[in-house]
């Protein structure tokens, strides 16, 4: 395994690699691995003849109150997991290499971001699609590998690619959870012992509410109340929002047709956590 920390470098040896008909697997992270980063990695190198992993805390996609300057960096421990796991490049840039003085370009996906958590993360879509582009630049990859557990910046991504044919295949992996349901995240490490306790409630407000909906309850604002009143038992949880949206434009729905996105964020203390899950019915 070789980490790479210059973009001229990674573009060269990536263009290479990609001259040559060798087909690149990317997983882009923030660090901080866990099980659901190393789902992405397995079925990278499944699929790939070539395995990139970026580590890269994006700076721009953090608001002013959130948790960039403690944003976990154990890079050691990542790329011990990265080589165990048979990663063959770690892109490892800096900020200043990313976004050089003068940066004055941006990639925008409009409406998308404007739902879910869009408007409690003003500018978060426009940093990540920004990030995400630049990287697809630099790694010139065959197929990039997210989670379901972001489904938002997934469906975003996805619409990204499409509209700027781009040629990259999105591949959105099932999101991992910890034993008692609780999503895997790199947050999850601030959870008191009451608040991950009270955490598992999301896993199973979204249960009840697949139950709910394969049942035959089509009104969405039945099926965000009943999962509200749950959520809102545990005396930790603050809810941020339910929804439950269309899968293509990520638009709330008044009443559920074939199929849609249940999707919720809820702060336990000072972590944020978003969990969903796609019901067909």
């Amino acid at each position: 395994m070789k980490i790479i920390r210059s973009i001229t470098e990674m573009q060269r040896t990536a263009g290479k690699f990609k001259r040559n008909g060798r087909t690149i697997g990317f997983v882009p992270t923030m660090g901080a691995l866990h099980e659901g980063h190393l789902s992405l990695i397995r079925r990278a190198n499944k699929e790939n003849e070539i395995t990139v992993t970026s580590i890269f805390v994006n700076p721009i996609q953090f608001g002013p109150a959130e948790d960039f300057r403690f944003y976990p960096r154990p890079f050691k421990q990542d790329a011990a997991l990265c080589r165990k796991e048979g990663v063959d490049f770690i892109f490892y840039p800096g900020p200043e290499q990313m976004y050089p003085p003068g940066f004055k370009t941006y990639v925008d996906v409009f409406e998308m971001g404007d739902f879910l958590c869009g408007p409690l993360r003003p500018g978060h879509f426009r940093a990540v699609t920004t990030v995400v582009s630049k990287l697809f630049n630099i790694v010139f990859p065959t197929a990039a590998y997210f989670g379901q557990k972001d489904a938002q910046q997934a469906v975003i991504i996805q619409r990204m690619v499409k509209d700027l044919n781009i040629p990259v295949k999105i591949k959105v992996i099932p999101t991992v959870r910890e034993k008692n349901g609780l999503a895997l995240s790199s947050r999850n490490i601030y959870l008191s012992a009451s608040e991950r306790k009270d955490s598992v409630v999301l896993s199973e407000a979204l249960k009840s509410a697949k139950k709910m909906i394969l049942s035959g309850r089509r009104n969405a604002d039945t099926i965000i109340k009943a999962m509200r009143k749950l959520i809102s038992a545990k005396k930790n949880a603050k809810i941020e929002y339910i929804s439950v949206v269309g899968l293509e434009d990520l638009k709330p729905l008044k009443k559920i047709q074939e199929k849609c996105l249940v999707a919720l964020a809820v702060r336990f203390g000072r972590t944020r956590l978003i969990d969903n899950i796609i019901v067909k019915s």
